[in-house]
């Protein structure tokens, strides 16, 4: 499985954010972009070029690395965004949010994505009864997410619900019998994921 194997809080100051890629360590003061609130490299703290260019594709990176996926998994997303109907940004911000990780994340049972794809990945998850360890998988409406009977990881996703104070609306959570329904996809207006969708449609329509 082909993956980022950079510093993450690298990529939170390439983009002059937090994207919480790291969990719980993201709320506190070891932040990288709390200690180093400017972007890494020799040249971080110098003047840049901000061209309509520059801040497309900006944007683009910002959300490929909020939902940890590689470049050519992004084109992919935006090509079939493009393909359905309605407003392509928020089709694609859609398709993104229905990822397993992402999910697992939202709903508090990850402290990050990276996690929730180790745990997927390890078999800790089923979707309506059946086993599924593909993070890009995309849950549908009506989906029932349970945790599979004695899992070793029972005690670490635990931990990670104290970290969530609000589920999305579109999501049902019962952090006490770990487990989950998937009530319907969400609108753009409840996707918080701090992205301009737009200026990613502008990069790729050029």
């Amino acid at each position: 499985m082909a993956r980022e194997t950079g510093s993450q809080c690298k990529q939170c100051r390439r983009e002059g954010q937090k994207l919480f890629l790291k969990g719980e360590r993201c709320l506190t003061d070891k932040c990288g972009v709390e200690r180093r609130n400017y972007p890494p490299g020799d040249h971080g703290r110098g003047r840049s070029r901000h061209s309509e260019y520059r801040l497309q594709l900006r944007e683009k990176q910002k959300a490929r690395r909020y939902y940890g996926v590689l470049e050519k998994q992004f084109r992919n997303y935006y090509a079939r965004a493009s393909r359905q109907e309605g407003v392509t940004g928020a089709n694609l911000l859609r398709l993104l949010e229905s990822r397993f990780d992402n999910i697992l994340v939202r709903l508090g049972f990850a402290a990050s994505r990276r996690q929730a794809r180790q745990l997927i990945r390890h078999g800790h998850w089923a979707i309506n009864g059946k086993r599924v360890d593909i993070p890009s998988y995309q849950v549908r409406s009506d989906d029932v997410i349970t945790l599979k009977p004695g899992s070793s990881a029972e005690q670490v996703i635990r931990d990670a619900t104290e970290l969530t104070a609000v589920v999305p609306a579109w999501l049902q959570a019962d952090h006490d019998g770990l487990t989950a329904k998937v009530l319907r996809l969400p609108e753009r207006e409840e996707i918080a994921t701090p992205v301009q969708e737009q200026l990613i449609v502008e990069l790729y329509s050029k």
